[in-house]
């Protein structure tokens, strides 16, 4: 897998988390904790876009 790939990769599932975050928080009795734990993971993945040179999708 290139490096290009990898981004992009990233970013998908960068933005596969934010519909996951919005889905949770749109739910009658959201679980803080699933939200927590996905926006940290989101976090770690925009971080390693970053540090790849990609540039993350906004949000």
């Amino acid at each position: 897998m290139s490096s290009v790939d990898h981004i992009e990769a990233l970013k998908a599932k960068h933005a596969s988390l934010e519909t996951a975050i919005v889905r949770e928080t749109k739910r009658p009795l959201p679980d803080d904790d699933v939200v927590c734990s996905l926006k940290k993971r989101k976090l770690q993945i925009k971080d390693e876009i970053k540090r790849l040179g990609g540039t993350p999708t906004s949000h």
